[in-house]
């Protein structure tokens, strides 16, 4: 890859300026630098790329990561579950240079507006040519998530994603929110699209008849003489986390039987590295790396952690990497194997921010973002208002995005109480940045996106609050079936993520007043997952708050009160 060019090189200069001088700036002053950042030497003779999550973003974006990311149990104090300094301690990352930006939520504003936005299928694509350059026939894995997140992807049913990933060059891909797209959508996709380019691999889906695989389960390729094993793994509480009705005749499930039973079959095939691509999320990934033996490493994806190391699991059968690559476009990782002996002797392995400040835009990929987008231009750049505060998603209890959200949903529908899903997926919005439509869909844009209003008891609701609260903090991770706290709006409530099934929610009330258990209340959601649900768009209710608005002050988070996270690494 060359050298950036001359007007790149003056953007960064100028954005440095705006920041001011509070951090590391240095490194920009370098024109070499883009170089520099990205030289990974050559290692061994076994690579794998590999991104996840990206949720449908094609263009570059801001996204910040979290300060509340709780480990209870055996994940106190252990990677993902590290924030802030926390994290930077625990990996050597310097406070206040760029990595530092990539990885924590530390002065994110700042830092955004310094070291510029992330992502960018067509940043993406120079990264991805520039590692294949020096390393020939290296796989380019997909983790899933990809073909949901975006307007675009949403009106397009997933195709603008589908083109794109062709056009990057991904070899195989498991997925999540893909079967959000009705299980039809999917097999089309990948009978018409993906045939002959792209592997869509899934070894827990099977049919609820028979039991036959929908998908095939791996893939094997030679490497430089050496036999390689992909084994894919879908979400495996993708009928729960989302509608049934979508993928009524296919099971899923993390099958830990099946799985050993794949590594023992590719292994009698001659494979000689076993990778499985896996969209378990992190702590399922390394519960099932401590069951299953033969996986050499897991590269995971789901709770769009950016783990810059793997963590190296212990079993039986020696031992295996596990491994998390963020979300949103923000990181391709790159793992390097030696394989001699016929095993693997020594490994490397690099979480990369895409910096799009970094890495020019691929011509090609540049200019099929340009073509796709612009039917929907209009549309997607309608600036809705102006927000005076950090508008971002993620946490494990609220962002200010899904307060405002809740805001909205609240208020225009006259409810006493609100709930918003914990996804874990949209963009950040900077200080003084105009909302447009496209933003509101990036936090939105789902194929069951129905506004509700809903009369439900006290005692319903902690009944929801307790089971969401055990699908987080459940100390056995495959009990934990995926994003982060319901959002809740008004109301005020107490949480022991520590405390025992159906005992981690008290001290819910609502002006003051004790939520009393029998009487009903007014609740505002969407998302529902019940078949039959109707409602109007959530981005239509929440665009309407917005518009009458025109400046959105910045968010007051309704956060719980919590009890036993003193001094857990996992919460800022």
């Amino acid at each position: 890859m060359s050298s950036m060019n001359r007007r790149e090189f003056l953007q960064m200069l100028a954005a440095a300026s705006v920041a001011g001088a509070a951090l590391d700036a240095s490194p920009l002053l370098a024109a070499g630098n883009a170089d520099a950042f990205y030289d990974v030497p050559k290692f061994g003779n076994v690579h794998v790329m590999h991104f996840t999550d990206c949720h449908a973003q094609l263009l570059p974006i801001w996204f910040r990561e979290p300060n509340v990311n709780l480990g209870i149990g055996g994940a106190l104090g252990k990677a993902p579950h590290l924030v802030g300094e926390h994290l930077l301690k625990a990996f050597d990352i310097k406070p206040g240079t760029r990595a530092a930006h990539a990885f924590t939520y530390l002065d994110f504003a700042q830092a955004a507006r310094t070291y510029g936005q992330v992502g960018g299928f067509a940043h993406l694509a120079t990264l991805v040519k520039r590692l294949r350059g020096q390393r020939p026939g290296a796989l380019l894995l997909d983790g899933g998530d990809t073909w949901q997140g975006s307007a675009t992807a949403l009106w397009s049913k997933g195709q603008d994603m589908v083109d794109a990933c062709k056009l990057l060059g991904v070899d195989m891909m498991s997925a999540h929110w893909e079967f959000t797209l009705g299980d039809k959508r999917v097999q089309e996709i990948v009978a018409k699209d993906l045939k002959g380019r792209i592997e869509f691999l899934a070894q827990n889906i099977k049919t609820t008849d028979f039991g036959d695989p929908v998908f095939a389960p791996y893939a094997m390729r030679e490497m430089n003489g050496v036999q390689v094993a992909v084994i894919g793994q879908a979400f495996p509480y993708t009928p729960i986390a989302n509608p049934r009705y979508m993928m009524a005749d296919w099971t899923f499930g993390i099958q830990d039987e099946n799985m050993q039973k794949m590594v023992d079959e590719v292994r009698a095939k001659g494979a000689k590295v076993v990778v499985v691509l896996s969209h378990n999320g992190m702590d399922v990934d390394l519960k099932m790396a401590s069951r299953v033996t033969g996986i050499d490493a897991i590269l995971g994806g789901h709770t769009h952690d950016g783990v810059p190391r793997p963590v190296i699991v212990k079993n039986n059968g020696g031992q295996t990497l596990v491994t998390n690559a963020g979300s949103n476009g923000k990181f391709l990782a790159l793992l390097d194997f030696d394989v001699r002996g016929g095993k693997v002797q020594e490994f490397r392995y690099k979480l990369l921010p895409v910096f799009s400040k970094l890495l020019p835009a691929d011509a090609g990929m540049a200019t099929y973002i340009e073509k796709v987008r612009a039917p929907h231009k209009a549309k997607l750049e309608e600036k809705l208002a102006v927000s005076e505060g950090l508008l971002y998603r993620r946490g494990n209890f609220n962002g200010s995005w899904d307060q405002l959200i809740l805001d909205a949903i609240m208020e225009v529908q006259g409810a006493d109480i609100g709930f918003s899903p914990g996804f874990r997926w949209g963009t950040t919005i900077l200080p003084g940045q105009a909302i447009t439509f496209e933003h509101l869909m990036d936090q939105t844009a789902i194929t069951y996106p129905y506004a509700t209003i809903t009369e439900m008891t006290g005692q319903q609701i902690k009944t929801i609050l307790e089971d969401v609260g055990d699908n987080l903090f459940n100390p056995d991770p495959y009990y934990q079936q995926g994003g982060d706290m319901v959002r809740v709006g008004g109301l005020q409530y107490t949480c022991d993520p520590n405390a025992a099934m159906g005992s981690r929610i008290t001290e819910m009330r609502l002006e003051g007043k004790v939520l009393e258990a029998g009487k009903k209340y007014r609740v505002a959601g969407w998302a529902p997952v019940a078949e039959g649900a109707q409602g109007e768009p959530v981005w239509d209710v929440v665009a309407r708050y917005l518009r009458d608005r025109k400046t959105i002050t910045p968010r007051r988070l309704n956060q719980p009160k919590l009890i036993g996270v003193k001094g857990n690494p996992g919460i800022a």
